[in-house]
């Protein structure tokens, strides 16, 4: 991951302000801790810290056009870039960088070129020629991006929330799947799949179309100039994404630059379900296995650079974002720059626990689509900036465009959960990698319970954040809560905790309303809370409050 700063329309273009703009770039330099650029003509400013994953020696940004009138900024990995380079004959380009082809794309088709990138980014795009400009999301916001408003007229655009909190007098997070245009002065959906209507689809059922779908997005995102490995817990998912990276990794480039041996990573309490699970699926497969270990105080200790880092206080996502953060760091270390990992199947599949209630097809579907939009706010904003955090950059295979059309368009019968047919949770996942001639996971593995990350990494993890959350707030202080903040009030002692610490880095009420609020049981949307009258009475994000469910669920609470 890198980071992108952008300023357009300053008032002041003294040297005074470019030296504002370069220190306010530096708040991103974790994120891109290789390089950093800035390019500034009249009163816009693009700035850019560079982690380095493709082309290392010549993809340093802000990337050009053949006479520099076109300037781009980029966060992200275009995968396609060479196929597009095909279609750009006529253009010279000056780096082997995948995002290069952004700028002659526009040269090209002007606006309309969105929907050709197939990869994860949020780009800047300047057109010196008449001082226009565009910004872009990726389809389902993997990569996160900010919008901000200055006093003096200037839009802004930055990676984090955190270099444009002190300058900007509002400010937003930046919608997934649309583009800004300066021409034509708003927002608009580029991202337009036949699921964003949440009509109920009808197509059946086919293993081998599903399977082959998910072994094209792993495989895709095997392009990396530097080594690289798998975030491992053990679960179904990361399992999956380890198996099919695992089986093809020789054939790639990739492979034959840093060796056919995958690298598996995992983190965990000593004990926890995960490091078991995980270290039985690396001997399986063969990887080159990397477990590291957390104690709960270390967790704690490090809980309000998580939340700098994270940008958010919801309790789900920090409860998730520290042993991400921890392991994020232990990689780094051992010159590691890029993991893949297994965000999304939950949410694309109906994997979490409460799905086990959805009343009927039609509501299980809708909820998998609610959940999909979402996911700029949750886990891809975790997985995107706990890792960012130490300079590595997190792939999402289960996220890649074509496959979460291909999955979304099956009739979601398929995927509800009927326990009388011996369909589990994420049962069509499970069953298209269900391979008796060439396995690709032991059965008790590819059929494991569902576990969420904060979950998965030790129980006493959370049991451990709430004891200490219920040592530092008081009664009386969660009491008047709705007094001391009345926007996403905080219903728990834990959720009170993390709020404090995230208004001490962020003061202004922009950045409060950028963190999603509302009932959730095991990290439902507000909405299926209405599948089970009990839940209402267990509201919490970890997996276990998915009452007569989870193996290991909570006592259920007396009304």
């Amino acid at each position: 991951m890198c980071g992108i700063l952008a300023i357009f329309g300053c008032i002041d273009n003294s040297q005074a302000k470019r030296s504002r703009i370069i220190e306010l770039s530096r708040r991103l330099r974790h994120r891109g801790p290789d390089w950093s650029g800035l390019h500034s003509h009249e009163d816009c400013y693009l700035a850019h810290q560079r982690l380095a994953i493709v082309d290392p020696t010549s993809g340093d940004q802000p990337l050009y056009n053949e006479d520099k009138t076109i300037v781009v900024a980029v966060n992200g990995e275009i995968y396609n870039h060479k196929a597009l380079r095909g279609q750009l004959k006529s253009h010279q380009f000056r780096t082997e960088s995948d995002c290069e082809v952004i700028a002659h794309l526009y040269e090209e088709h002007g606006e309309n070129f969105i929907d050709m990138l197939d990869g994860m980014f949020s780009f800047v795009l300047l057109d010196t020629r008449d001082k226009s400009f565009i910004a872009a999301r990726d389809a389902v916001g993997i990569t996160p991006l900010y919008m901000g408003w200055g006093l003096d007229g200037s839009i802004w655009f930055s990676s984090e929330m955190k270099a444009l909190s002190d300058d900007c007098e509002r400010f937003v997070s930046f919608l997934p799947g649309h583009i800004y245009s300066s021409k034509n002065g708003g927002l608009r959906r580029w991202y337009n799949p036949p699921w964003f209507s949440e009509n109920i689809p009808s197509t059946p059922y086919d293993h081998l179309v599903l399977r082959k779908a998910f072994e094209k997005a792993v495989v895709k995102r095997l392009m990396t100039d530097v080594p690289f490995g798998v975030l491992l817990s053990g679960g179904l998912d990361s399992s999956l994404v380890a198996a099919v990276a695992n089986r093809y990794l020789a054939d790639t480039e990739a492979g034959r630059q840093w060796g056919s041996q995958l690298h598996t990573f995992c983190v965990g309490l000593k004990g926890s379900p995960d490091l078991k699970a995980a270290r039985e699926v690396a001997d399986y497969l063969g990887t080159r296995h990397h477990e590291f270990h957390f104690t709960v105080q270390e967790g704690i200790d490090a809980l309000e650079e998580v939340i700098y880092h994270v940008e958010t206080y919801d309790v789900t996502t920090i409860r998730a974002s520290t042993p991400m953060f921890l392991m994020s760091r232990k990689i780094k270390s051992l010159g590691v720059k890029m993991v893949l990992s297994g965000e999304g199947s939950d949410e694309i599949f109906g994997g979490y626990l409460y799905f086990h209630k959805a009343p009927n097809k039609e509501e299980f579907h809708q909820e998998t689509c609610r959940k999909i939009k979402a996911l700029h706010l949750y886990d891809c904003l975790r997985a995107n900036k706990s890792t960012s955090a130490w300079g590595v950059e997190a792939r999402v295979p289960f996220l890649d465009k074509e496959f979460i059309n291909i999955a979304m368009n099956i009739d979601p019968e398929w995927k509800m959960i009927q326990p009388d047919l011996g369909r589990i949770e994420k049962w069509v996942l499970r069953n298209a990698f269900d391979d008796d001639q060439n396995p690709y996971l032991p059965k008790h593995i590819l059929y494991r319970q569902k576990e969420q990350f904060s979950d998965g990494v030790g129980y006493s993890w959370i049991d451990g954040l709430k004891d200490h959350a219920n040592s530092q707030v008081s009664d009386s202080m969660l009491t008047n809560a709705s007094f001391v903040y009345p926007h996403n009030t905080p219903t728990t002692k834990e959720g009170y905790y993390y709020r404090t610490i995230f208004e001490r880095f962020f003061l202004k009420a922009a950045a409060r309303e950028t963190v999603p609020g509302g009932p959730s049981v095991a990290c439902s949307t507000a909405k299926a809370v209405e599948w089970d009258a009990a839940w209402s009475n267990n509201l919490d994000p970890s997996g276990r409050a998915a009452l007569g469910v989870h193996e290991a669920a909570y006592e259920v609470k007396e009304t």
